[in-house]
């Protein structure tokens, strides 16, 4: 089966991040938005997972609660250390600020992820000399190294945020990113707020850059076609769950969840004789202060069923043609258990 000898990185079991809705004089608790709820999935060493959904499905809480800039409500995420698995979220603070060092973030904004009133050079040396680098020409030396690695000259780092463009802090982004030798990096929506040319060069510098520093990245985005050219595995999100999870050549041929459709369906077409049939949703998504009973997508689902109105659907492993295929809905489960195809039962 696809992956099961790739060594797994970080193992999420179970996550929950809720935020507590208060009200009144006395601030008591009346509810929780469950910005991420119940999710449960590998990183594998190598790899670049997408994590795609709309907006407020709770792709960027994951990414934050992996680094425990968020902290989970519930479950575990187990990162391989040297001494093995540790759960992140039972780390003391020092730990967790030494564990920062495997784990890295490019954040999606590049004007306001720099301190304006630093240069380059203030605002990547701070973690250079938190992890030992106490030399300052040593850390001239490996800033200059860094910016050359992103495609940036070197006495860039004199300068300051206010004279580069969105796509060169990005790249500055990249690079602080970098400088702590990290195992994984969080992309949160990265290139986003580029134009689209930019883009380009963003995304071919990731991949550049994942070869020769071997590295693992989370890459979270809204679009598809991004992720289809970057990613290994795609798992698409919806309200707070993993809806559908599978490589990105299994997920764009062979799509099954009725909410993957309805995106892959929203993605333009560059050819004006290619007609392609739009997949209209109804209405918005709901709020993650009341999600919706049983299926969370029912409401908005063109198939939806009277099963799927009472009775939450589990995200369910299934092999198609030898590709490990996750999904969470009552009616793929029952066309793929009439073509003989069951979920992989778990020993």
């Amino acid at each position: 089966m696809e992956n099961k000898e790739k060594e797994v990185l970080l193992k999420v079991r179970g996550a929950k991040t809720y935020f507590p809705i208060k009200k009144g004089l006395l601030k008591r608790t009346v509810g929780y938005v469950k910005a991420v709820d119940d999710i449960s999935l590998d990183v594998y060493r190598g790899e670049t997972l997408g994590l795609v959904g709309e907006s407020g499905c709770g792709k960027t809480t994951l990414g934050k609660s992996i680094l425990q800039l968020v902290p989970i409500t519930d479950g575990s995420m187990e990162y391989k250390f040297e001494d093995g698995y540790r759960n992140l979220r039972t780390l003391s603070r020092k730990e967790i600020d030494n564990a920062r060092q495997k784990i890295q973030i490019v954040f999606q904004d590049p004007y306001s992820s720099l301190n304006p009133a630093f240069t380059i050079f203030g605002s990547l040396e701070d973690p250079l000399i938190k992890f030992g680098v106490k030399k300052k020409e040593d850390r001239i030396k490996k800033i200059g190294d860094l910016l050359e690695a992103v495609n940036l000259p070197r006495d860039y780092m004199t300068r300051y945020p206010n004279e580069f463009s969105g796509g060169q802090r990005q790249r500055i982004g990249i690079a602080r990113a970098l400088s702590v030798n990290p195992e994984l990096i969080i992309c949160d929506e990265a290139v986003s707020a580029l134009d689209v040319s930019i883009q380009a060069q963003v995304l071919k510098l990731l991949n550049k850059l994942k070869e020769e520093y071997q590295l693992t990245y989370i890459f979270i985005t809204h679009d598809l076609s991004v992720v289809e050219y970057l990613a290994d595995r795609i798992a698409v999100m919806y309200l707070g769950r993993v809806v559908e999870l599978t490589t990105s050549e299994e997920l764009f041929a062979n799509t099954l969840h009725p909410y993957t459709k309805a995106l892959l369906s929203a993605i333009p077409v560059a050819d004006v004789h290619q007609t392609k049939k739009r997949i209209p949703l109804q209405g918005d998504v709901p709020s993650p202060a009341n999600p919706p009973s049983g299926c969370t997508f029912h409401p908005r689902c063109p198939e939806v069923c009277e099963k799927c109105k009472t009775e939450r659907p589990m995200l369910e492993e299934y092999i198609i043609d030898g590709v490990s295929h996750f999904v969470s809905c009552h009616k793929v489960k029952e066309e793929l258990a009439a073509k003989g195809i069951l979920p992989v039962v778990k020993e």
